[in-house]
């Protein structure tokens, strides 16, 4: 696998640098020089000292975190912990403390196991159902694919309704490498009649109890040998919650009006869009079974926080509602609605959204603000928002203050921005130079400088 290297500080002089490359290509890593201008993937910065420097490069190459960077502390008795959470903070991945060239192996296998996780957030079983490449989403699925594919531990999904907590339970099932295992099983909370709360979970024999003809299998025998998803598990009844507390503590369980133990090996996802924690101190929730079922913690952010995803969103819920594969083009004006429109139910809320102009859309031209409901309107004055408000002042002034340029501040938003117009317009890069106003020509020229700069840096290498 590839990773660029960066060495910072005077104490890693040519023989050094030498001893660490050679350590890294003798366990197969292919590495090569940092290069701000065409450098993106996962690195290596090697540093012998901390200071500022060290934080705003990490800044900068880890991108907000989407980019991995491993940092590795070639001097370790000037490095304190307090230097550690900052390095993180900044967005670096890890730290590693540099003793010998035995230390290569820690260094591989970190890079391989971001490599792995990444392989598979870019596959189509993840990228075509969880929508989106904001930072704080591409950070929640590489958690995701994490924990299904590396662990067998109980996750515990939270997030606000309609954030997709239902979709990420089957992706953990799908993903858990386990061989010949069992099915997913489902069970709504909010919809267990408490009378019949016994039977839905444990089964019950024949005769048990009025209407019993038959014995029946609970969600305890469906699961077992595959994954049990309890939905809205923070709506269970506390006696409930204490039946299901042995089952996952023992792994055993008795049908309603039987005698006999069966025993159950099932994987435990549960969702919620409650605080549990703060229900346990309510006396809502068992303390016990809350940390039996949140072995992991996955919290799925609200779409008001990862705003940069709605156009993709908007794009995917038009081409599954209207079967095109080219995509759908947006008047600006409806771009700008979908921009600064509240979702008080998330993901949910926008695909309703989209649902219902896509069925009021005809013809073959763009969507067009007479497509929208008139219940979804604006009822007040629709000013349009200042592209450069106060996050793109807060981005500038960040910049200024680690030192960048105003060559290295235009280049950046000159790449971003086709970056941007290329995604959302689904690498149609005729589409794309329409939104940016720019021909199809420059937009190839720059695809083409990208790839010359690539190849340049493997040359060096």
């Amino acid at each position: 696998m590839r990773a660029w290297l960066y060495f910072f500080g005077d104490d890693i002089d040519a023989p050094a640098k030498e001893v660490l490359t050679s350590a890294l290509l003798s366990r197969g890593i292919d590495a090569y020089p940092f290069d701000t201008h065409v450098t993106s993937g996962p690195g290596i910065l090697f540093f012998s000292r901390f200071d500022k420097e060290v934080i705003n490069f990490l800044r900068a190459a880890c991108n907000a975190g989407v980019e991995r960077v491993l940092a590795v502390g070639v001097n370790s008795s000037t490095i304190r912990s307090g230097h550690v959470w900052e390095m993180l903070q900044a967005g670096a991945s890890d730290y590693v403390s540099w003793k010998s060239v035995d230390d290569a192996c820690a260094l591989v296998a970190r890079l391989e196991r971001w490599e792995t996780v990444d392989r598979l957030v870019e596959s189509p079983l993840v990228h075509n159902n969880l929508i989106g490449c904001s930072p704080v989403w591409i950070r929640v699925l590489r958690q995701i694919v994490e924990v299904a594919r590396f662990t067998d531990a109980s996750v515990l999904i939270m997030g606000e309704s309609g954030t997709g907590k239902e979709l990420v339970a089957p992706l953990i099932h799908t993903l858990d490498p386990r061989p010949q295992k069992a099915d997913l099983v489902v069970l709504d909370c909010t919809t267990i009649v408490p009378e019949l709360s016994g039977s839905e979970f444990f089964g019950h024999e024949r005769g048990a109890f009025t209407g019993a003809v038959t014995a029946r299998n609970g969600a305890f025998a469906l699961a077992n040998g595959g994954t049990l998803f309890l939905d809205e598990v923070g709506d269970l009844p506390l006696a409930l919650q204490a039946q299901l507390l042995r089952v996952v503590q023992e792994h055993t369980y008795k049908r309603v009006g039987g005698n006999t133990w069966h025993r159950t090996e099932f994987r435990l996802v549960c969702a919620t869009n409650k605080e549990l924690l703060r229900e346990v101190n309510r006396g809502k929730f068992r303390h016990d079974l809350y940390y039996r079922i949140s072995g992991w913690i996955l919290r799925l952010p609200p779409l008001r926080d990862r705003g940069g995803d709605v156009p993709l969103l908007v794009n995917h819920f038009l081409e599954k509602s209207l079967s095109s594969e080219n995509g759908i083009e947006l008047d600006d004006s409806v771009q700008e609605y979908f921009l600064k429109r509240k979702y008080a139910g998330n993901v949910r809320t926008l695909e309703q959204l989209v649902t219902r102009i896509s069925q009021r859309h005809v013809g073959t031209g763009p969507i067009t603000v007479g497509d929208i409901p008139e219940e979804e309107r604006p009822s007040e004055k629709f000013e349009l928002q200042e592209w450069c408000g106060e996050g793109f002042d807060h981005a500038i002034r960040r910049a200024l203050a680690q030192g960048v340029g105003l060559k290295e501040i235009t280049r950046a938003a000159r790449e971003t921005a086709i970056r941007i117009a290329i995604a959302e317009a689904k690498e149609n890069l005729q589409r794309a130079a329409r939104r940016l106003r720019v021909t199809d020509r420059a937009l190839h020229m720059y695809r083409a400088s990208r790839r010359l700069g690539t190849q340049l840096a493997d040359q060096k290498a």
